[in-house]
């Protein structure tokens, strides 16, 4: 069975993209290389969090999640990610 990971990325400025990927390194490389619009001109981007590896369906939801929680407590208490610089 496949395996899929929910992740952030942090660009320099702090801001965050969440994501959904089988291997997340590739992503990462293909958001830093212009393979995604919305992350195209907003890089460089930093691998901040990963979740476990997960069924897609599983990995989708946690995304979803994420994504609705982010810049609220919940999406920080979850990741441990501060809003403060890259990495904290």
């Amino acid at each position: 069975m496949r395996k899929y990971r929910a992740y952030v990325l942090r660009n320099s400025e702090g801001r965050f993209y969440i994501g959904v990927s089988e291997d997340v390194a590739v992503r990462l490389a293909q958001h830093n290389s212009g393979g995604s619009r919305w992350t195209r001109s907003r890089g460089p981007w930093a691998l901040a969090w990963t979740s476990e590896a997960m069924s897609l369906g599983e990995a989708r939801r946690q995304e979803n999640w994420l994504k609705r929680q982010k810049g609220g407590v919940g999406f920080f208490r979850h990741t441990g990610l501060t809003k403060n610089g890259p990495g904290s």
